[in-house]
């Protein structure tokens, strides 16, 4: 067996809310109008990352509940700059979501910093520091 993982789905409470929070980093989600509660977006090198509301998670999946405790999961953004990642900091926690770790730098070489998108998902944003 070879499988290849091509597809990441967040499963979400507010499908909106989600997609305005990605659209900050740059992602383009298109509602399924087929399946309202589900949207998509294609990333680079074949991955496709998808937004699924809670309902139609609990629909797909008898007895699924929403996990409790968190973040459970981290996706992490690249940015070009270090000066990138702190304005991207700023504009998501200006926005109203909440900062988990400010931009610092990093001793493995680069600024960091984590927010926590509408449903509790911790998202790293980095970039490689300059060589000194």
């Amino acid at each position: 067996m070879n499988p290849t993982m091509n597809t990441i789905d967040i499963v979400v409470s507010d499908l909106d809310a989600a997609i305005a929070f990605y659209s900050r980093l740059g992602l383009d989600f298109k509602v399924d109008a087929h399946m309202p509660g589900h949207a998509g977006c294609d990333l680079p090198h074949g991955l496709h990352l998808m937004l699924d509301t809670e309902e139609l998670r609990g629909e797909m999946v008898p007895g699924w509940s929403r996990p409790s405790g968190g973040p459970r999961a981290f996706f992490a953004f690249e940015f070009p700059s270090p000066s990138e990642v702190d304005a991207a900091y700023q504009e998501l926690t200006e926005a109203g979501h909440q900062g988990l770790t400010a931009p610092f730098d990093a001793f493995w070489g680069m600024r960091h910093a984590t927010v926590v998108d509408p449903d509790g998902n911790g998202v790293d944003l980095y970039a490689t520091l300059p060589a000194s």
